[in-house]
């Protein structure tokens, strides 16, 4: 690979980051009208939950067969392919009529955010300049936390206040994703095509040794902080209706952005720490708050469970930030779409399985009973870094 394919590029950085903030924005675009399709099409909190696992499950899908794509045909292609996807979702939401539309819209939403996770983070990394250090890891892993957010406000709100409310949500996001597809048109590729793109879909988990050896700390990490984010996504609505006592969509969708928006300063804060100290301090700092979540749901405490929610997102953005830092320290760029989709088909996994254990608990339980769940995992994933996260161990540092 010549020099020229591996400049960072300001152009191909920021369509890249954009495009992973959309197309995560356009999957967060449907919740706050959930209860809206519910009433209209008169569907079941069965059905609902449906749309979950078929966006969990086509997700991973593109992460396990589509994962390493981008390293043989290009960042470019696939990129673009996950923005168009994401375009055709907003069309099939635009005219819903039952569950199957449903369906249809979030299974492409899937595709769409499985493909950005490994190629866009991918090509974020490869055209992130040098300095700071910290910013292509605090892009790849909140990306999708700004974008959920900024899904989830801007729709809440044309929800509640704008005309055509099934209509008009979608199209904000719809025009930004265009954008994107332009950007990355403009934009140049960094990784040049080669042989073997019909190898790379078979379903493989590839890794540097050195990367997987830092991986069950990892992992751990990845599934504590992501199945909260599954918690706030699948009850963020009832939390707002029973303990704020408002169903307004915009309300609901502030709960759910509580604990999203703030991990963007998650990376920035420990920038001057080395991955397993992120990690360490992020894991402590992540289970004390989940914790003040769940005394402040059992008071009934609003303010302060926004506050602790707040903090919390701060917590899982330090340890997500570290533990990317910490695997990608030995992955050379035709490498890096792979460790992406190992990451993301673990935070997948993370928020699905979870949710649909929390889920069946919910019929007989509590929300705080519910939540004292998500507390256990966060204190398990706590005590396994404590013990175990060490920093990387890079080739020159065995020369």
């Amino acid at each position: 690979m010549s020099s020229a394919h591996t400049q960072p590029d300001r152009l191909g950085f920021w369509a890249a980051s954009l495009s992973l903030i959309a197309v995560f924005a356009a999957s967060a675009t449907p919740i706050p009208l959930y209860a809206i399709y519910r009433a209209a099409e008169n569907l079941t909190y069965f059905e609902l939950s449906l749309t979950a696992v078929f966006y969990f499950i086509s997700a991973i899908t593109a992460l396990l067969i589509l994962g390493r794509l981008s390293n043989h045909v290009g960042r470019r292609p696939v990129v673009l392919l996950s923005v168009v996807l994401g375009m055709l979702a907003c069309v099939v939401f635009m005219n819903v009529s039952g569950v199957v539309s449903l369906i249809i819209g979030r299974i492409l939403q899937g595709l769409s955010c499985g493909l950005a996770s490994s190629a866009a983070a991918a090509y974020v990394t490869d055209n992130a300049p040098l300095k700071p250090a910290w910013l292509a890891p605090a892009v790849t892993s909140t990306g999708t936390m700004v974008g959920l957010t900024i899904g989830a406000i801007t729709s809440g709100a044309l929800t509640e206040y704008a005309p055509l409310r099934t209509v008009i949500p979608y199209l904000p996001i719809f025009i930004g994703l265009a954008g994107c597809a332009v950007l990355l048109l403009l934009s140049r590729e960094t990784s040049p095509r080669h042989a073997g793109a019909l190898a790379s879909l078979k379903p493989r988990f590839s890794m540097p040794t050195m990367s997987w050896k830092l991986f069950p700390v990892a992992s751990c990490i990845f599934v504590a902080t992501w199945a909260l984010g599954g918690f706030f996504q699948a009850f963020g609505p009832s939390l707002a209706a029973d303990k704020l006592g408002s169903t307004n969509a915009l309300i609901a969708a502030i709960v759910f952005s509580s604990y999203m928006a703030p991990s963007v300063l998650g990376g920035p804060l420990t920038t001057r720490l080395s991955p397993a100290g992120a990690q360490r301090l992020g894991s402590i700092f992540f289970a004390l708050c989940v914790g003040g979540l769940l005394a402040s749901l059992m008071a009934e405490a609003v303010v302060p469970f926004l506050l602790a929610s707040a903090c919390a997102g701060i917590a899982q953005g330090a340890v997500l930030s570290g533990s990317i830092r910490g695997l990608l320290a030995n992955a050379g760029p035709n490498e890096r779409a792979g460790v992406f989709a190992v990451i993301f088909t673990t935070c997948y996994s993370g928020a699905a399985i979870p949710s649909l254990i929390a889920g069946q608990f919910a019929r007989f339980a509590s929300l705080p009973q519910v939540l004292s769940g998500y507390w256990i995992l966060a204190i398990i994933a706590c005590v396994v870094t404590l013990i175990a996260a060490r920093n990387p161990v890079t080739s020159a540092d065995t020369r």
